[in-house]
């Protein structure tokens, strides 16, 4: 089961992650996501545990816990989708890309 695991500290190894996850069963793989341009964590990441009794133990041990100073959102992974953000850039979709759905930037027709 693929697991997201969110409000990472920054002072979390993908290690101590693991650890505290290998303690509800076996873990395959553990990936902190990092921000391309820094290497600093972005503050979440995905566990990948090959037992779905022992994922659901460790979302529900883990959940609202703390762990070096943040409490852990933690929660079964939503698969990814073709509408789901990829790359970079100020996308479009349903808002409008940089306007955020307000119509905003120049010559939108709103008067201030």
């Amino acid at each position: 089961m693929n697991i997201y695991v969110g409000n990472i500290s920054q002072d979390v190894t993908e290690n101590e992650l693991k650890e505290a996850f290998e303690a509800f069963g076996q873990v395959d793989t553990i990936k902190i996501l990092k921000d391309n341009d820094t290497g600093r964590s972005k503050g979440f990441g995905f566990v990948e545990m090959p037992d779905n009794t022992a994922a659901q133990a460790a979302i529900n041990g883990l959940n609202d816990k703390e762990l070096k100073g943040k409490t852990l959102k933690v929660n079964t992974a939503r698969p990814k989708t073709e509408n789901s953000r990829s790359g970079g850039g100020y996308g479009g979709g349903a808002r409008g890309g940089r306007g955020g759905g307000q119509g905003g930037g120049y010559g939108s027709g709103r008067r201030w």
